[in-house]
C-alpha cells in the first residue's frame, strides 16, 4: 500500500488534481467576484472566472503535472480549443443548476468534476504528449526503416 501511495503522489494524475484545485479556487473566486461584487450576469461570470484561470492552470499543468511535454505553441492552441469546448460545458451546467434552484456553486462544482474527467486524459496525450523514447532497435540501427531523415524533437522544438 505504501508503494502505491509514494507512486501515486509522484504521479501526473496527483499533480493535475492538485494544480486543478488550485485552479479552481481561482476560477470560482473570479466567478463569485463578476456576480455578486460586479453584478454581471451569471453566463458572463461564470466564462470571465473560467478564462480567468487560464493561465496559472495552463502554464502549471505544462511545466508542474506533464513536465513541459508536448511544444509550447501546439500545446497553447490545443489547450485554447479544449478551453473553449469546456467554457460552453461550464457555462451551460453552472446555469442549469442555477435554474433548478441548486445554486451556481453546486453547478460549479459539479461542472468542474464533469470536465476534469476527461481533461486529464486529454492533457495527458493530446496536449501535453510525452515524446517517447526511441527503442533501442531504433538507436544501434541509426533510426527507423523510412527513407525520411530522423528528426531531433525535443519537448521545446518547433513541431507543433
Amino acid at each position: 500500500m505504501k508503494a502505491f501511495i509514494t507512486k501515486f503522489l509522484a504521479s501526473s494524475l496527483f499533480r493535475f488534481l492538485i494544480v486543478g484545485g488550485l485552479s479552481f479556487i481561482v476560477d470560482l473566486g473570479l466567478l463569485a467576484l463578476c456576480f455578486q461584487v460586479f453584478g454581471w450576469p451569471l453566463w458572463l461570470a461564470t466564462g470571465a472566472g473560467f478564462w480567468g484561470s487560464f493561465f496559472f492552470n495552463y502554464f502549471l499543468q505544462r511545466h508542474f503535472a506533464f513536465g513541459g511535454g508536448g511544444t509550447a505553441l501546439g500545446g497553447v492552441l490545443r489547450y485554447s480549443g479544449l478551453l473553449a469546448f469546456n467554457t460552453v460545458a461550464v457555462m451551460g451546467i453552472v446555469e442549469l443548476f442555477e435554474f433548478v434552484g441548486a445554486g451556481y456553486v453546486v453547478g460549479k462544482v459539479v461542472a468542474t468534476i464533469v470536465t476534469m474527467g476527461w481533461n486529464y486524459f486529454i492533457y495527458k496525450h493530446w496536449i501535453f504528449p510525452q515524446k517517447k523514447p526511441k527503442s533501442a532497435s531504433e538507436q544501434t540501427s541509426g533510426g527507423s526503416s523510412s527513407d525520411s531523415p530522423a528528426q531531433n524533437l525535443t519537448p521545446n522544438s518547433s513541431e507543433g
